[in-house]
């Protein structure tokens, strides 16, 4: 992101290809005001900025679930509960993963369980279209590992056919191939508990069934695993190891299983651990209500101060309303934080204002100064540090976080600029460790990329590993530019290497972090930018020319989560305020303010954007698992259009003095 006192000498650039309308800096400023005006007002007091997580309607299933299972049901939460699922309810019965998307069947499954939970009849018609959905994909043999272990849980489901997760995985050292720490970061904290659960099976029957979600009733051939057709496979042999796992278990139940014991305690007290200084196990919704639930199976009571505070920090999640009730898988306050600040000094707020530097300090109290569980991918002789997406994670800063939060305190230099740099060098030392063996950077850990993984027969929520992406790895280089790195600099050729090759045949970039692919073509070009690399090079053209080619008739860009599960989509969906942004930062990369489709941009972010400064956006932008879980980042609609137009003052500016030093020669 640069700034106006940038003093780097700037590549030649194309002339103007388009006259800029007389009045239409002055839109554009207009609109950056009362957007630097809104988010000012939005800062919490302590200092912080932080948006809503909007997700699917799961969290709510799951919770009501979970209530039934506990046997305590709050009748008039369960009521706001059942409102807010029929709320999110599709006109063809089903209930989907993201704004918009099709029916999917586990979010169905989930949703008509729990309206049945409590007590809507199978017989009224929403649950009757609900249950032609989900007989139409299937039905519950057709659903997730951990949706079937949560039915298991209430006596819907065999556990002899839920693939075991067995507490040994945490004896198996790194010495072995495939051991835990290959595991993804955000895997290893809902499997801990659920491996817990996995041996105890703590069975609480519920007075319903799902007999008639199976399309041809309930046999073993639909409830068992399906085979590889190919007779040798890797799938194959975990689905044989997985019954020898299940002899295991038997010899577990009869208490003569030679490291179970020793197992159980090791993931109890990992657990534990990983409680103190996050707020719930990895601050997350499904590891902290499967946290909760193996607490209750190693039979601790309810008044226990560490059940008690789990139940507390799952409830902090919630937003009840008179006649609604809400879950947000996380919380965002860091992350939000950072682009927030990053967005004010950008547009021009001075970087002494009170609200950047009290955003600042906030920032540097959250340096996390803890080895967390990245020594076991990392084990670089470095001082810990890094930050987190959420308030309080000790045990799991990460890569994406950190570059963002750098970003930011480059550009404030607070009451204590000694303190800020210092904090700011180590981070980036911190951060740079983490470059994986081709070049790129992941979110949590280095080179968690063993695709057996992705075999096991638990693995089916997609998200068993963290590789490097190209969205992540352009937002260091971006860091890394701004810091004037040598490009020559080994991991920086490495990096630019590692980007090249993930450029799509029609020039996009597939984005890991954000829908989807107009995501991570504007990171990949910001990147290169801020690295001051030619953009005229043919690669960084083609990335540009197919950012142009998906813009919408009416100026903006819009994209769908279904690009993930299949690109034929890509660059396709109604325009949003926070792709748009994308997009258009991605346009500023090649420093033509005059491009017409860029101006178009910017058109639609002024002509969009409400009187408050805040724009409207019904559309999720933000991805989770990939196919599986994704969020509607609250904050994006309001922060990245700010950055958009920010982006283009500086290189109206910069064309604007280029042009008059020109006339005065």
């Amino acid at each position: 992101m640069l700034t106006e006192s940038d003093s780097r000498v700037q590549p030649e650039q194309p002339a103007p290809t388009a006259r800029i309308p007389s009045d239409f800096r002055a839109r554009a400023q207009a609109a950056l005001k009362r957007s630097q005006d809104f988010l000012l007002a939005e800062q919490k007091p302590e200092g912080f900025w932080v948006g809503e997580l909007l997700v699917d309607s799961t969290l709510v299933s799951d919770t009501i679930a979970y209530h039934h299972w506990n046997g305590k049901v709050d009748r008039e939460w369960q009521r706001k509960a059942v409102h807010h699922i029929f709320a999110k309810q599709l006109p063809d019965g089903g209930w989907n993963i993201y704004q918009h998307g099709p029916s999917e069947v586990n979010a169905t499954i989930k949703a008509y369980l729990a309206l049945k939970l409590a007590g809507v009849s199978v017989k009224d018609a929403r649950m009757l279209k609900a249950r032609e959905v989900a007989l139409h994909f299937g039905g519950v043999p057709r659903m997730n590992t951990f949706s079937k272990l949560y039915l298991a849980l209430i006596g819907l489901y065999p556990w002899e056919h839920v693939p075991t997760i067995p507490c040994e995985v945490l004896l198996i050292g790194k010495w072995f191939h495939v051991n835990f720490w290959d595991m993804s970061n955000w895997s290893r904290g809902m499997l801990v508990p659920l491996a817990i659960i996995n041996h105890f099976k703590p069975t609480r029957p519920v007075p319903v069934t799902l007999n008639e979600l199976y399309p041809e009733g309930i046999h073993e051939r639909d409830l068992a695993l399906a085979p590889d057709p190919e007779k040798i496979s890797l799938r194959n042999f975990f689905l044989w190891l997985d019954r020898v796992h299940k002899l295991a278990e038997w010899f577990a139940e009869h208490r003569i299983h030679p490291f179970r014991k020793t197992a159980l305690k090791k993931c109890e007290k990992w657990m534990l651990e990983r409680f103190e200084g996050s707020d719930g196990l990895a601050a997350i919704f499904p590891a902290m209500l499967n946290a909760l639930i193996a607490l209750k199976a190693l039979g601790y009571a309810d008044d226990h101060p560490q059940v008690v505070r789990a139940v507390q920090e799952l409830k902090k999640l919630e937003h009840e309303t008179a006649e609604d009730v809400r879950i947000e898988p996380c919380f965002s306050p860091v992350w939000d934080t950072a682009i927030v600040s990053i967005c004010l000094r950008e547009s021009g707020v001075p970087a002494e204002h009170p609200k950047l530097k009290r955003a600042a300090e906030w920032l540097i109290e959250k340096e996390i100064r803890f080895a967390g569980d990245w020594i076991h991918k990392n084990p670089a002789k470095v001082e810990p540090s890094g930050w987190v997406f959420e308030y309080n994670n000790k045990w799991n800063p990460d890569v994406d976080d950190t570059a963002m939060v750098l970003l930011a305190l480059r550009l404030i230099p607070t009451d204590h600029p000694a303190k800020r740099d210092e904090c700011f060098q180590r981070g980036l030392k911190w951060m740079m460790t983490f470059q994986c063996k081709d070049g790129g950077w992941a979110a949590f850990d280095k080179d968690c990329t063993k695709n057996i993984l992705e075999k096991v027969p638990f693995a089916d929520h997609n998200a068993m590993l963290d590789p490097e992406c190209a969205d992540i790895t352009a937002r260091i280089l971006e860091l890394v530019g701004y810091e004037k790195w040598d490009n020559a600099n080994r991991q920086i050729h490495d990096a630019i290497d590692y980007v090249r090759r993930q450029q799509e045949a029609d020039g996009s970039w597939y984005g890991r972090w954000g829908v989807n692919y107009i995501y991570g073509t504007w990171q990949v070009l910001r990147g290169m930018r801020a690295l001051n690399l030619n953009m005229e090079e043919a690669w960084l053209q083609h990335g540009k020319v197919w950012l142009e080619s998906v813009q919408r008739e009416d100026g903006g860009w819009g994209e769908r989560c279904n690009t993930y599960d299949d690109p034929v989509f890509k660059g396709q969906g109604p325009s949003t305020a926070s792709q748009t942004a994308w997009a258009v930062m991605g346009l500023c990369a090649f420093d033509d303010p005059a491009n017409p489709a860029l101006q178009r941009g910017i058109e639609y972010l002024c002509r969009t954007q409400n009187a408050d400064g805040s724009w409207t956006e019904d559309e999720t932008t933000g991805t989770g698992f990939p196919k599986v879980f994704y969020l509607k980042y609250d904050m994006y609609r309001n922060a990245w259009p700010l950055l958009a137009l920010a982006t283009y003052q500086q290189i109206f500016d910069r064309a604007a003095a280029k042009k008059n030093g020109e006339a005065k020669r």
